[in-house]
C-alpha cells in the first residue's frame, strides 16, 4: 500500500537540507507521494527508507510474463478491483490444450487449429494467445517430445502441463528459450518445481486447493527462490472458483496481502464446447487471468475472446477505427459519398448497413478522438472544418465525379455551413442507420 506523506516523512533524515530541490523534507515527502520526486533526488536516505518506500512503491499483484518475442504474455500488474476505478492493465489469456498422447498428423492438426482461432472484430485482431502441452501420457519422454514440436509448430507462449517434475523437467529442458509457464507446483512437489523454475529462469503455477493453502504454498515457493508465478486453484465447481478468485483479488489489491498478490489460472477441460466457453466467460469475469480450454471450437473460443476485449480496454479511451476513406463495395467513381465518425460502434453500424444496401459507396470516416456523431457535434469536434479537412486529406474529390455528400440526419443542422466549406450539394440523410439501405437504393 502507498505510504502518506507524513509516512515517508518519518524515512527522511530530517536536516531540511534542501539539496533535493525542495525547501523542506516534509515538502519533500509530500512530493514523493504525489510520485513527482524521486528518492534518489535525497543524498541522505538510508537503506532502510529505500527498502521500505520501493516495497510501498511496488503494486499489490506481480507482474509475471512468459513465452517470448512478439507473442510474450504479460500477466498481473493489476491495481483495481473494477474497471471503472482506473483500468485493467493486463488482458487475460485463452490458452488451448494439446495432449502429449498426439502424434504425426493428429498432432499437426491439433496444432493447426489452434493457431488458426485468430479473428478481427471491430477492426480489431484478437486470438488465442497461449498453447498449453497436457502430460496425459504419463511419459516424461513423450512429453518433452511433444512440447519440443509444439514449440516449433506454434507461435503461442506455452504453458506445460504435469503432475511429475521429471517430466517437466524434461519438457522445460527442450523449450527453455521459450519461457514456458511451469504447471504445477503444489504442496508435494513445491521444491522440485522451484527448482527447475528457478534453473531454466521460467515462471511456475502454484496450485493448491483453498486460498490459505495457496498463500502457504506462495510462501514457500518464495523462499525457493521463485518470484513469478501464477495462482490455481485445484478442481472446484464454478461458484467457489468465482469466489475464491474474487477473494483472493480483494485481499491482494485491498490488504496488500504479497503471498497472493499474483495473477491467475483457470482450466476448463470438462464438458462441452458451449459449457467451456460460458464457464471460462465466468471466469475471464472474476478474474481469471489465463483460461485453459480443451475446445477448439471457433463459436466457443470467439465468446470468450470477445469478453477479454470489452473488459480489457480503458473506459476512458472509446474504441475507435482508423480515419480514412473507406471503399464499400465495388465502387465507381458515381458512387455515393457519406461521412461518420470514428468510433467503432457507429462506423461498424453504417458500414453494415451499407452492405446491406448493395449499393457500393464511400465512407469518409472523420477523426473525433472516437466519439459518436451527436457527442462529437456537441463537442465540436464534427463541424464543418473538421468534414472539409477530412476531405481533403483523403482526396475525396478524386475518387468520384459527383460533388453530393451524405450527411447524418442527426447533423442536418451542419448542412449550411458545410455546404459553405466544401463547395459540395449537402444531402441530409437519415437519422437512423437502419433506414440508411432504403434510403441509398431510392435516394441516391
Amino acid at each position: 500500500m502507498a505510504l502518506t506523506g507524513l509516512q515517508i516523512f518519518k524515512l527522511l533524515p530530517k536536516t531540511n537540507c534542501k539539496k533535493c530541490g525542495m525547501p523542506t523534507c516534509l515538502a519533500f515527502a509530500m512530493a514523493l507521494a504525489q510520485k513527482k520526486s524521486s528518492l534518489d533526488d535525497c543524498p541522505f536516505a538510508s537503506d532502510e527508507a529505500k527498502t521500505a518506500l520501493a516495497e510501498a512503491a511496488a503494486p499489490p499483484m506481480r507482474q509475471v510474463k512468459f513465452g517470448a518475442g512478439d507473442h510474450e504474455v504479460k500477466l498481473g500488474a493489476e491495481t483495481v478491483m473494477f474497471r471503472h476505478e482506473e483500468k485493467f492493465y493486463s488482458p487475460a489469456v485463452v490458452a488451448v490444450t494439446v495432449s502429449d498422447k498426439l502424434t504425426g498428423d493428429d498432432l499437426k492438426a491439433r496444432i493447426d487449429a489452434i493457431n488458426a482461432l485468430q479473428f478481427e472484430r471491430v477492426g480489431q485482431q484478437i486470438g488465442v494467445g497461449a498453447v498449453a502441452v497436457l502430460n496425459d501420457s504419463g511419459s516424461a519422454d513423450d512429453f518433452a517430445t511433444t512440447a519440443a514440436a509444439v514449440k516449433e509448430s506454434c507461435p503461442f507462449a506455452m504453458i506445460l502441463v504435469s503432475d511429475s517434475a521429471d517430466a517437466l523437467s524434461a519438457a522445460a529442458a527442450k523449450t527453455a528459450d521459450a519461457v514456458p509457464l511451469l504447471a504445477c507446483a503444489t504442496a508435494d512437489n513445491a521444491e522440485k518445481v522451484a527448482a527447475i523454475a528457478k534453473e531454466k529462469k521460467c515462471p511456475l503455477v502454484a496450485q493448491a486447493d483453498s486460498v490459505e493453502a495457496m498463500a502457504q504454498l506462495t510462501e514457500k515457493i518464495q523462499a525457493a527462490g521463485v518470484e513469478d508465478m501464477v495462482l490455481s486453484l485445484k478442481a472446484v465447481n464454478l461458484k467457489d472458483e468465482l469466489y475464491a478468485l474474487s477473494q483472493m483479488r480483494s485481499l491482494a489489491l485491498k490488504k496488500t496481502f504479497r503471498p497472493l498478490g499474483f495473477p491467475t489460472l483457470s482450466f476448463v477441460l470438462k464438458g462441452s464446447a458451449e459449457e467451456q466457453s460460458a464457464r471460462g466467460v465466468a471466469l475471464i469475469c472474476k478474474y481469471a487471468g489465463i483460461v485453459v480450454v480443451e475446445t477448439t471450437e471457433p463459436f466457443a473460443i470467439l465468446p470468450i475472446l470477445t469478453t477479454v476485449m470489452n473488459i480489457f480496454t480503458d473506459p476512458q479511451k472509446p474504441v475507435q477505427v482508423e480515419p480514412k476513406l473507406y471503399p464499400i463495395g465495388e465502387v465507381t467513381k458515381d458512387s455515393p459519398v457519406m461521412f461518420t465518425t470514428n468510433f467503432s460502434l457507429t462506423y461498424y453500424t453504417v458500414e453494415s448497413d451499407v452492405e446491406a444496401s448493395r449499393v457500393p459507396s464511400y465512407i469518409l470516416v472523420v477523426d473525433t478522438e472516437g466519439t459518436s456523431v451527436l457527442t462529437a457535434y456537441s463537442g465540436d469536434k464534427l463541424n464543418e472544418k473538421s468534414v472539409a479537412d477530412a476531405m481533403t486529406k483523403y482526396d475525396v474529390a478524386n475518387q468520384v465525379n459527383h460533388k453530393k455528400l451524405i450527411i447524418p440526419g442527426y447533423v442536418a443542422v451542419m448542412s449550411g455551413k458545410l455546404e459553405e466549406a466544401t463547395g459540395w450539394e449537402i444531402l441530409v440523410g437519415p437519422r437512423e442507420c437502419s433506414v440508411l439501405p432504403k434510403y441509398l437504393k431510392e435516394v441516391v
